[in-house]
């Protein structure tokens, strides 16, 4: 699709619905290419239709790889707090017929498939300490 019509479709989705930031539009389309790229390489080279949860994971790690420990803050500033909202866009673009749909896909298909927000934020947390043995306290080892 040229990229002027695609921006055509976001502008007419944002007349409609204006929960989320154009540009997370632009990025899911790029989450959806990254995806179907995974998806092929996995599958011989074969390109095949990707399934909500499926988009849902390229979406989360597209995220990741590109924003980094950002990834979180810049998804909530584009509107983007759970993965129902990732199936709202989806399904936006379908309606604009820029994504294609088949029988099968449903909304539901994105319903919290995982904690969204989590899942962008948990690969940043510290490394819990593996539990060592008990080191002697500076002050026991003083008293020796």
């Amino acid at each position: 699709m040229q990229a002027v019509q695609f921006e055509q479709s976001v502008v007419s989705i944002l007349k409609r619905d204006k929960r989320f930031d154009p540009h997370v539009y632009f990025f899911l389309k790029d989450a959806l290419d990254f995806t179907l790229k995974r998806i092929a390489e996995g599958n011989g080279g074969q390109a095949r239709h990707v399934s909500g949860p499926e988009l849902l994971e390229g979406f989360r790690d597209f995220s990741l790889d590109q924003f980094g420990p950002m990834a979180s803050t810049l998804m909530s500033e584009w509107g983007v707090r759970k993965c129902q909202d990732v199936g709202d866009m989806v399904f936006h673009l379908i309606e604009e017929q820029v994504f294609g749909k088949q029988d099968s896909d449903r909304r539901e298909d994105f319903s919290e498939a995982f904690d969204f927000q989590e899942s962008l934020v948990t690969p940043f947390l510290p490394k819990r300490l593996v539990a060592t043995p008990a080191q002697p306290s500076r002050k026991s080892r003083a008293a020796s």
